[in-house]
């Protein structure tokens, strides 16, 4: 087939397809699909999530099993979301004594009913550094929260938690407001820090929370003992809501939907590889069956009904589990099987190719088997395998995904189908976390909806016995 035929061929099937609706449809949501994937980066809001999904230090900062942000919208009491404060006001200050100070402060504008889980301070700090943390409250209110002596040879990472490291300086903060019987009953070690930080302060402030809404002012003061060893880099502020993200997080704290964009690539790559190949071997098997005929025809026809009898899906399993999983392991053994697929109907269709006379014109001038059946038979058959190849993508989208759910799939890679066994895992159904289980399940409903839409319409127009126009 010449680029100009080819050419010829689109135009006429493209004034077909565009009357198909439900191939539309599928066009679209393929389209949407690539754009995704293409421009991943820009949309993952964690950029590491494809080589850190299951480091755990990665999603540390982030809440545990955290609803989306926008459940705030059906929730009475609005829960503070998670936010990350990147760009604070740096100062060098000296007192009256002569000592240097270097504060980073962040201002955290709190409008929430309910209290964040943690505020977390990150630096990079270098020499011999006394750092205090403090804070200033809407009431005018000034904590020291956090104070503590640190000596590095070389810039290294601190971390600072003020639910975990606050909780002695809150809790005498708590003393000054609340009532001594109140106190009785409760110890530094059982308040969680946030609630008391943007409580109002009040008698009763231990028993229930009532939000003190405003700017909260958070600084990080470093003092320079040795200006040449001295470096304070790097720092940031993060608010741990109680909502996080489009999708939330799930056990581990990752974000769903840094997932969900980051397997989107492997599910297309695994559906239209693996459909690919498989279409391609199961076309040049057929071509070849009908073209020599006989008793080579008769061979290739019981080995295909024995890979045609065989089911795919305990045999993926067995396989899985005796040798180590690895994603282009199980693209192989999908295509092993996956190719009699198309072999039938390309069967039937090289017969009445090879009866024609341009093929009997060719075998008299002289032309091999390789000629005629990579020159005339197979451009005329390849056209029509690709609804069979649209077809087959949810196939093997969602026998990646059961063999991901059951535990063994590729644990190196993010697939939809590993979120799903990891949901499993941590029981996400049992604790009514949905929007761990929801949208890995319904992007996999969607993937396949959209290549089964292609199929139907390029089977309606490449199939003429299909045609209802």
């Amino acid at each position: 087939m010449k680029l100009k035929d080819l050419g010829f061929w689109f135009r006429d099937f493209w004034a077909e397809f565009r009357r198909e609706g439900s191939g539309l449809v599928g066009l679209a949501l393929l389209i949407l699909f690539l754009l995704v994937t293409i421009f991943e980066n820009p949309l993952l809001p964690f950029k590491e999530a494809n080589t850190r999904w299951r480091d755990i230090t990665y999603w540390q900062d982030n809440p545990i099993n955290a609803p989306p942000v926008w459940t705030n919208l059906f929730a009475a009491k609005k829960a503070a979301r998670t936010a990350n404060l990147e760009r604070g006001t740096r100062q060098e200050l000296t007192n009256a004594e002569g000592e240097t100070f270097v504060t980073e402060s962040f201002v955290y504008h709190f409008k929430a009913d309910k209290a964040p889980l943690d505020i977390i301070v990150h630096s990079t700090l270098a020499g011999s550094v006394p750092l205090t943390v403090e804070v200033q409250r809407p009431d005018g209110t000034t904590l020291q929260i956090s104070q503590r002596y640190v000596e590095y040879d070389s810039p290294t990472p601190v971390r600072f938690s003020v639910n975990n490291d606050s909780k002695d300086s809150l809790f005498a903060f708590l003393k000054l407001h609340e009532a001594q019987a109140n106190l009785s009953r409760i110890s530094s070690g059982s308040i969680r820090s946030t609630e008391i930080l943007f409580n109002k302060a009040r008698e009763g402030m231990a028993a229930s929370f009532e939000s003190l809404k405003g700017d909260y002012r958070f600084t990080i003061k470093a003092q320079v003992l040795n200006r040449e060893q001295f470096s304070m880099d790097d720092t940031r502020l993060v608010v741990t809501g109680s909502v996080s993200g489009l999708l939330g997080t799930d056990n581990m704290k990752r974000d769903i939907f840094s997932g969900l964009v980051a397997g989107l690539k492997w599910a297309l790559f695994i559906g239209l590889f693996t459909s690919a190949v498989s279409v391609l071997i199961g076309v040049f098997y057929g071509i070849m069956s009908a073209y020599f005929g006989g008793i080579v025809d008769t061979i290739m026809q019981f080995i295909y009904q024995i890979f045609v009898s065989i089911p795919l899906l305990p045999v993926l399993i067995v396989v899985s589990a005796v040798f180590k999983p690895s994603i282009w392991f199980l693209i192989g053994v999908m295509v092993i099987f996956f190719w009699p697929g198309s072999v039938m109907t390309v069967r039937s269709m090289a017969f009445q190719i090879k009866e024609e006379t341009y093929i009997e014109a060719a075998r008299a001038l002289g032309a091999g088997h390789r000629r005629i059946i990579f020159n005339h038979m197979a451009p005329l058959l390849i056209p029509y395998s690709f609804a069979s190849m649209a077809l087959s993508v949810p196939s093997a989208i969602v026998y990646e995904s059961s063999v991901s759910l059951l535990g063994l799939g590729d644990a190196s890679i993010v697939t939809w189908g590993q979120i799903l066994h990891d949901a499993m895992l941590g029981n996400a159904i049992l604790n009514g976390l949905w929007w761990w289980v929801i949208p890995p399940g319904l992007a996999i409903a969607i993937m396949g909806m959209t290549f089964a839409f292609l199929g139907f319409a390029m089977d309606r127009i490449l199939h003429p016995k299909l045609r209802t126009r």
